[in-house]
């Protein structure tokens, strides 16, 4: 959770147009910290290292920054900072930085709160359903994929994990620095609200040599029957239509995965053709969301 944020400015007028972004941090009992560039760098990075490393690396403090140096500064001392690009700095150096924003006047502490996640290895909860917590994946959560997927049920439809769980492993560290951070939305961790138990996957990917997001998802079986698996993909369908602007998805069930095509044709999804993928067979189904027409004057 985010608890303060520290701006170590260069450019003292930048200050004029952080007024409705100190008024929001003051209003969520967010500190903020306003500092010039010339401020005692040892004071800082040693605070901002000590409660790091107190706080397993989240400590609740995101920096932003004007100056090429300070973010340097904070960069080697793997603290979460942010750059603030503007006129007086285009020339500076940023190569190292990860995120950049712009006319802070229209910041947000929403965006500043996804920011601090990210930059600290920690994942974004999507959404919740009444029963279930939908957020990105773990390693953390590598252990409960293999329970799920030791069921023979659970793979005679569907790819299974790496036989080497190291294997797996590094693949969910790849998808989470590469899938995440460039498309903002994949596969996601499905959780039981009530106790954090792990009970599946679900979420939305891109599939190579197709022009439409594809709706994929896997409950646990101690879970099924239950009605988990259409809460859950009702939930994340509405979140691509609303939030991330699709109005098409699609869903591939193998040839003979009557429960799973059962499933999609609740939630609205229409067959469409019969696809060979890997040499396997699958059925393609596709949902179309109604668009919104302007009315008519």
């Amino acid at each position: 959770m985010l608890k303060r944020v520290v701006f170590i400015w260069g450019k003292e007028e930048i200050i004029k147009d952080m007024t409705a972004l100190l008024r929001e941090l003051e209003e969520k009992h967010v500190e903020a910290c306003v500092m010039g560039a010339d401020s005692d760098a040892s004071v800082i990075l040693n605070e901002g290292s000590t409660v790091q490393a107190n706080e397993n690396g989240s400590a609740g403090t995101l920096y932003i920054t004007d100056n090429a140096l300070w973010q340097k500064r904070l960069w080697e001392k793997k603290l979460p900072v942010i750059i603030y690009l503007h006129e007086g700095n285009r020339e500076e150096n940023f190569m190292l930085a990860e995120y950049a924003i712009e006319r802070i006047a229209e910041i947000e502490l929403e965006s500043l709160e996804l920011a601090y996640l990210r930059l600290t290895g920690q994942p974004w909860t999507i959404l919740t359903t009444d029963r279930c917590i939908i957020r990105e994946t773990t390693i953390d959560d590598v252990d409960s994929f293999y329970e799920i997927y030791q069921e023979p049920s659970i793979t005679e439809y569907m790819e299974g994990l790496y036989a080497d769980k190291q294997a797996e492993t590094a693949y969910i560290q790849d998808y989470i620095k590469n899938i995440y951070r460039f498309y903002g939305y994949g596969m996601w961790t499905v959780l039981e609200k009530t106790d954090g138990k792990v009970i599946g996957r679900a979420g939305i990917n891109w599939r190579e040599g197709y022009d439409i997001p594809e709706l994929g998802f896997v409950i646990g079986v101690p879970w099924q029957r239950q009605g988990y698996a259409c809460e859950v993909c009702q939930a994340i369908l509405a979140y691509g239509k609303e939030e991330l602007g699709f109005t098409d998805f699609q869903a591939l069930i193998m040839t003979g995965n009557e429960k799973s095509r059962t499933l999609c044709e609740k939630l609205g999804f229409v067959y469409q053709e019969t696809v060979e993928v890997d040499r396997r067979e699958y059925m393609r189904l596709i949902l179309r969301f109604e668009q919104k027409t302007a009315a008519k004057k």
